[in-house]
């Protein structure tokens, strides 16, 4: 059984023993959404007029996630379902929690206090019933992002639901309602006061979970995207030479790319977004439109912008390897074969490759360079890329050299001559070794 299928599993059997208990239950939120637009939820949530204690009761082994919220997670092998009792929220000082809740016990009040109307929708998963409190059913028909109630006061109670209404209009191929739209151009600014590490996954969710081009485009609409990311907003109308780019700017370029792109980890896409970050600051007229070393500034700026946003350590420097390397693959039916083998064997390089595949999909098509790579990739083995050491540091010291910086050249020299294919044995290694270290 899928982890979806044993989750969705899991939930009808919380429901059906919660309303064993005689409680009101039913499913909340973005599976009742996803369920009516056939596609697969990612996950099961439920609401209930079960008390927070109750809960605790009836599920011992069940993890209090959200006390003050009344929010449990139940488990059951690798499923997991949210439980929460149904509630309303007090005023929101702080952009992001309600300072006060108040748990109830009729569905509609927890309905009201949700913020899309299409992530209100509650379901039965017993009869098939729908509560729709708010209007949600008619704006899943009319493909709407709508905000419940007051828009304004909607976005004013947390701030990150601005970037929630980009994110569901792009993923799902809807529009934004006027009123709900008018509401984030007016409350843009506040969308500063989220913390990093919520517009980081915000961002990330944007770019993976589909339409990602259309939802950095709502971004810019809705004078989100220079807030957040001025450097991306700064592609517009930064041109770029016609016999490699016919598209257009950087900003056309960057977003037929995120178009093609499909299904991507939040590195690819990141990769995608910001691997020409550098172009504007670079660009310059010469005997033709250049961006000379964009590469390689678009590498410090894409370091920069994934630190702000508190990236992963891990996600930053795969990003940034992504950004600093993606135009080697025009030199690469002319390199070495040690420079070669060692760009093949990058970490993560099938990413590498597949965000040239969408450069050259965007630009000019040209695709000579991704088929060279192809057909190497098809042709090395993993020995011939990352062939064992013939010789270590060890082996130079029992030689007579004293350990020192030079060792490090010494054994790049032999690695090199070994990837060239101009040494097989251990001898010849030390002889390759020595010619550096005499020198």
């Amino acid at each position: 059984m899928s982890e979806q299928s044993a989750s969705e599993s899991l939930a009808i059997a919380v429901v059906k023993q919660l309303r064993g208990h005689g409680h009101k239950v039913y499913l909340v939120g973005g599976c009742v959404r996803d369920r009516l637009l056939r596609t697969r939820p990612k996950d099961f949530d439920i609401a209930t007029d079960a008390s927070p204690s109750q809960l605790a009761n009836y599920f011992p082994g069940a993890q209090l996630v959200g006390a003050h919220f009344g929010v449990v997670l139940v488990r059951d092998g690798v499923a997991q379902v949210e439980v929460a009792t149904f509630r309303s929220d007090g005023a929101y000082s702080d952009g992001r929690r309600p300072d006060q809740v108040r748990f109830e016990s009729e569905p509609s009040l927890d309905a009201q206090r949700r913020d899309f109307t299409i992530n209100a929708l509650m379901e039965d998963p017993i009869s098939g019933e729908i509560l729709d409190y708010v209007g949600g059913r008619a704006d899943l028909t009319s493909k709407t992002v709508r905000a419940i109630g007051d828009a304004t006061r909607r976005f004013e109670e947390d701030h990150l639901r601005m970037l929630r209404a980009v994110r569901f209009a792009a993923r799902l191929g809807f529009t934004i309602e006027e009123k709900t739209r008018q509401a984030i151009t007016q409350r843009a600014k506040f969308v500063r006061t989220v913390s990093a590490e919520r517009v980081r996954d915000e961002l990330a969710r944007i770019l993976t979970e589909g339409g990602a081009s259309r939802g950095i485009q709502l971004l810019d609409e809705l004078g989100l995207l220079a807030l957040l990311l001025p450097e991306v907003k700064a592609f517009q109308r930064v041109e770029q030479p016609p016999e490699f780019h016919p598209e257009g700017d950087v900003w056309t370029h960057v977003l037929l790319m995120l178009e093609k792109m499909g299904s991507a980890s939040s590195s690819l896409a990141l990769g995608v977004l910001l691997h020409d970050v550098g172009k504007p600051r670079t660009f310059r007229r010469a005997d033709r439109i250049r961006f000379d070393g964009h590469a390689e500034v678009g590498a410090e700026m894409a370091t920069e912008i994934l630190q702000r946003f508190r990236f992963s350590k891990d996600e930053v420097e795969h990003v940034t390897a992504l950004v600093a390397n993606h135009m080697k693959f025009k030199d690469v039916q002319k390199m070495r074969p040690s420079t070669l083998k060692r760009f093949l064997r990058l970490a993560h390089f099938e990413e590498h490759l597949e965000l040239h595949r969408l450069d050259c999909l965007a630009s000019n098509g040209r695709s000579e360079s991704y088929e060279f790579v192809k057909e190497k990739l098809s042709e090395l083995s993993s020995e011939a890329l990352r062939p064992e050491r013939l010789i270590s540091g060890r082996d130079l010291i029992a030689a007579g050299y004293s350990p020192g910086p030079e060792f490090a050249a010494a054994l790049e020299a032999v690695e090199t001559a070994q990837l060239e294919g101009e040494i097989q044995t251990r001898a010849e290694a030390l002889a390759v070794a020595r010619r550096v270290l005499d020198r």
